[in-house]
């Protein structure tokens, strides 16, 4: 249960740090924000895995978390520009 509870919070912490760090407008709320640090962890994970840096069953962290937000953030800019400019 607090395994399930400091994913919640790292997530929404690296969400709202991802949010900071990107340009452009984000999807708002709470949940969403949350959703986004939680799948960039996910996305540290895997891609992190497949260079190397981390091991299998290794934790991310916070910094791999915003850094997988981040990606996310600039994939969805990308597009949503394409899909606004049609």
């Amino acid at each position: 249960m607090l395994h399930i509870l400091a994913m919640i919070i790292i997530g929404f912490i690296a969400g709202v740090i991802a949010k900071i760090l990107t340009p452009g407008r984000d999807p708002q709320g709470f949940i969403i924000t949350t959703l986004i640090g939680i799948a960039g962890s996910f996305i540290a994970k895997y891609v992190g895995e497949a260079i190397h840096l981390y091991q299998p069953g290794q934790r991310v962290g916070l910094l791999g978390s915003i850094v997988g937000a981040v990606i996310l953030l600039v994939i969805y800019h990308l597009f949503r520009g394409k899909s606004q400019s049609v």
